[in-house]
């Protein structure tokens, strides 16, 4: 008996879970649109995290930028103290009151009022929390800190069961909240109960490493929704929070097939006398002295050339450093930053987090919009942080720099003894094109070379060059092939001098046979013209005793027919003698 297949019928989309936007830049998109909307969200961390700066730019983003009006409750700081807190941030928390956006409320909880009473309930903050949001139409609200709420209850059956009805109570009305913690020993908040009854759960970390303070940021719990579940770092500067999504960027940017140059010509030349593709990355790896700077310099020079603006990252060479010595090789950098083209930004990796470094460079992109931008060298960034870090901070750097058609070039350093063909930070599988740089030792001296190990996308010269840092900038000199391989340095010019002198005397020799040979022309000129003058005269000479030949011959016909006719022969048949006969 045949059996029916069963028909396989697609499953309709799950509805998607609604997201209310924070505002926090770089959260959203982790979170793939915003905190779960109507829902609470518990927000947990030790001291100096910046628990309540996250609470309070919720609110102030959402009324700014949405339109959408917030209660902020403290048990703890007063209002005056929230608002010359954030007023560093740029955040007018008066002006945002004053427009019925914000509503600040202090909720001061007293000990020993608790325990005087025997019962304890959430009624009065209901009450209180209501009106507050009748009052603005508040669709956001912050609760600070929670642990200060129950901080005087022992009792984890009351506790529990004031947990769930003041979550159930937030998700009544409608609101979007965000509920602050202190992190507990071994759980996520002292009770260890909020982060059960929470929608949403978002850790914030803060950590020494190596003497420098790091701050992470990780989604670990999301009801409903898809979350990035790595650890970002994050930050708060001057304009509040910004979280580095650096695992979260697709691979989904657009390329160019507009080339610029490398402001060496014969570099270019060697990318198939092109030089690099528009938005693409650069590698320029090598060692000490090797001439890495001084490539990058002129990628920058030829640029501002075209009139595109550039951003210069120095990591161990100040502006005026910098400048000055370019100028030694010809090429002016500060005539660019005076034009406004230029900007040449210095600072030591070690000094500050690479979250600091990042949102540094991050905001000057974002400022300057340029088209070409160098950091030099990245290797320095190992100083900042552990290596994977590092590596992870800039892939976010390559991905957000293509993602938007900047041309950026990074230098390597290599320390001596290391392999040649690879980055310390293992950039070598995310950049485009990767020049190497090398210090060769040959004849009793060190010169530079420059090859092309790597260039994505098109042909490029697979030939050791020796690089020339002149007065008027790199210059790459040809190939020269010597007895046993490539000649640099004075080998070089030994060769040279050698091959000068070979084609010098090939040369003289060439023109010796030349003349030679045109003497042995004139001689046979000389002598063709006296046999033809010889001939000539010959010529002449039997032309007249051939012409007195033939005035004899006439003669003679002309007496034979003049006696035959006296004689009355017949003149029409003259007896002449054979030729060579007698007569």
């Amino acid at each position: 008996m045949a059996t029916r297949k069963k028909a396989h019928t697609r499953s309709a989309p799950a509805a998607e879970l609604p997201k209310c936007p924070t505002g926090i830049r770089g959260l959203d998109q982790i979170t793939r649109g915003g905190l779960p909307q109507g829902r609470p969200t518990l927000v947990c961390g030790g001291a100096g995290t910046g628990k309540t700066l996250f609470g309070m730019e919720f609110l102030v983003r959402g009324a700014l930028e949405h339109g959408e009006a917030g209660v902020f409750v403290s048990f703890e700081e007063r209002p005056v103290d929230l608002v010359a807190n954030t007023a560093s941030l740029g955040f007018d928390l008066d002006g945002l009151v004053a427009n019925k956006k914000l509503l600040i409320d202090q909720v001061a909880i007293d000990r020993s009022e608790i325990m005087e009473t025997g019962e304890y309930n959430l009624d009065g903050l209901f009450i209180r929390l209501g009106a507050a949001i009748q009052e603005v139409q508040a669709k956001r609200v912050v609760l600070d800190t929670i642990e200060v709420l129950f901080g005087a209850l022992s009792n984890v059956g009351i506790l529990r069961s004031e947990l769930r009805r003041l979550f159930a109570w937030l998700k009544d009305q409608g609101v979007t909240c965000i509920v602050t913690g202190e992190r507990g020993e071994g759980s996520f908040t002292r009770h260890g109960l909020e982060e059960y009854v929470s929608d949403c759960v978002i850790l914030l970390d803060q950590r020494m490493v190596d003497q420098i303070a790091t701050r992470r940021l990780r989604i670990t719990k999301y009801r409903g929704s898809l979350h990035g579940t790595n650890e970002y770092p994050f930050l708060i500067d001057e304009h509040g929070f910004l979280v580095l999504p650096i695992t979260s960027i697709a691979l989904d940017y657009a390329t160019s097939d507009e080339v610029v140059s490398t402001g060496v010509a014969k570099l270019d030349a060697m990318f198939g006398g092109k030089g690099y593709f528009r938005g693409s990355t650069m590698m320029v790896s090598g060692q000490a002295g090797t001439g890495k700077t001084s490539l990058a310099a002129h990628l920058v020079d030829a640029a501002c050339r075209r009139g595109e603006r550039s951003v210069y990252f120095s990591f161990e060479e100040s502006p005026a450093q910098l400048a000055r010595n370019m100028r030694s090789i010809g090429i002016d950098l500060e005539q660019w930053v005076k034009r406004g083209l230029l900007r040449i930004l210095a600072s030591r990796p070690a000094t500050f987090g690479l979250e600091v470094h990042i949102s540094m460079i991050l905001k000057q992109i974002d400022a300057f919009d340029p088209r070409v931008v160098v950091l030099d060298p990245v290797t320095s960034f190992e100083g900042a942080g552990t290596a994977l870090d590092a590596s992870s901070m800039l892939m976010r750097m390559i991905d957000l720099l293509k993602a938007r058609q900047v041309t950026t070039l990074f230098t390597s350093l290599t320390e001596a003894g290391d392999a040649a063909e690879q980055t310390g930070l293992g950039l070598s599988s995310m950049i485009d094109s990767w020049i190497l740089l090398r210090n060769i030792e040959q004849g009793g001296e060190r010169t530079r070379g420059l090859y092309i190990l790597k260039a994505r996308g098109m042909t490029h010269s697979n030939q050791v060059r020796e690089l020339l840092i002149t007065d008027h900038g790199v210059d790459l000199q040809a190939v020269e092939l010597g007895p046993d391989g490539v000649l640099l340095g004075s080998a070089r010019l030994a060769q040279q001098e050698r091959d000068r002198a070979a084609a010098s005397a090939a040369a003289q020799e060439i023109a010796h046979q030349t003349a030679l040979l045109a003497r042995k022309r004139a001689v046979l000129d000389a002598r063709i013209k006296e046999l033809e003058s010889d001939f000539a005269a010959e010529s002449h000479d039997i032309g007249q005793v051939i012409a007195q030949g033939q005035v004899r011959q006439d003669a003679l016909v002309a007496a034979r027919k003049s006696l035959a006719e006296s004689r009355g022969q017949d003149a029409a048949a003259p007896s002449l003698p054979a030729k060579g006969g007698r007569k």
